[in-house]
């Protein structure tokens, strides 16, 4: 479960919630408080256990999450406007690989983890007024962006809904094409995404992944904080199962679900001065301090100069920033007998 709202004060027991203090405090590890979004782990973190009604009386109430389903790089606002401005900055990968695989008029596809705004667009304009992409994505907040973005544009063909990528309730053996973009990197147990995808596919349709690998960033000349910031976030991905190497193994994952013809393309990119993800770090840092210092994975003090120091680099137009390697891999469901 996962306690949203935060305000500070006495103990009260989460008057909105069906939970009593002793439930709470009895299943104190399945509560998260996101401000995750923002950040304080609530009784999840272990020094916090016992305390849960404490946590719960700051936090407020209660939402019906599952702490293993939580997305990496959490909710907060930044991370939905930087997600809105990643659509526009892998629009051109995103475009070859739907090319790729053939994404066509009159088609029904559907987009797994869209977030705010995702591929819809692209893939809006390929299907036409004959074909239908349907968005999925767990997320109130992004769905209500999403939809904002899809009435904004008049993408009458897209219909955007709050959705779990592991049983998105969708019809079995229906849809054309099913694709995802960085969602696997940012959750556990990506297998089943991956299962879920491949069950929605038609005979004979495609299911689609554009993924990363890890480091974030390779740095020219090397940096020992961003040495010593990777370990920080290795650290807090064990801790929570994420594979930050998905991308090395999504198209075996492709031919473990039994598709056929799996391909894959590889992409790296130089990010000079000026280039929106040349700061992608530091974003991402922004997302998960709060959680990094309540996990006690780091000090306060130790991050923020740790920070200082990433930002001072990628700032020197004399620091090459490579990127992650992404990779797109694609495969066919088995035909109808």
């Amino acid at each position: 479960m996962r306690c949203y709202g935060a305000s500070s004060g006495a103990v009260r027991a989460c008057m909105d919630s069906a939970l009593s203090l002793g439930e709470a405090t009895r299943n104190a590890e399945r509560f998260v408080c996101p401000k995750g979004v923002v950040g304080n782990l609530c009784a999840y973190s272990p020094r916090a256990v016992g305390n849960a009604g404490d946590h719960l009386g700051q936090c407020g109430r209660l939402s019906m999450v599952s702490e293993p389903d939580r997305y990496f790089l959490g909710y907060r606002e930044a991370e939905q406007d930087r997600l809105q401005r990643q659509a526009l900055e892998l629009a051109d990968d995103s475009a070859w690989l739907f090319d790729r695989v053939g994404v066509s008029s009159g088609q029904s596809v559907v987009e797994v983890g869209c977030g705010p705004r995702g591929c819809l667009d692209l893939l809006a304009a390929r299907v036409g007024p004959t074909g239908v992409v349907i968005g999925v994505e767990p997320s109130d907040e992004a769905v209500s962006r999403a939809r904002e973005y899809v009435a904004a544009q008049g993408l009458n063909n897209v219909d955007v809904r709050v959705g779990d990528g592991r049983d998105t309730g969708l019809d079995r053996d229906a849809f054309d094409v099913v694709t995802t973009r960085l969602v696997l990197v940012n959750v556990p147990r990506p297998d089943e995404l991956v299962a879920e995808a491949v069950a929605i596919a038609r005979p004979g349709g495609v299911v689609a992944y554009h993924e990363v690998t890890w480091p974030l960033h390779i740095l020219d000349p090397p940096l020992d904080a961003w040495d010593r910031l990777s370990e920080i976030f290795h650290a807090y991905a064990d801790r929570h199962s994420v594979d930050f190497y998905i991308g090395r193994r999504v198209a075996r994952l492709l031919r473990e679900h039994g598709l056929l013809d799996v391909e894959a393309n590889a992409i790296s990119r130089i990010y000079p001065i000026g280039h929106a993800r040349r700061m992608l770090a530091v974003d991402f840092i922004a997302n998960l301090r709060d959680r990094f210092i309540d996990e006690g994975l780091v000090e306060v003090d130790e991050l923020d100069a740790l920070t200082a120091a990433l930002l001072q680099h990628l700032e020197d137009p004399n620091t090459m920033v490579i990127s992650n390697l992404f990779i797109q891999a694609w495969g066919h469901n088995p035909p109808e007998p």
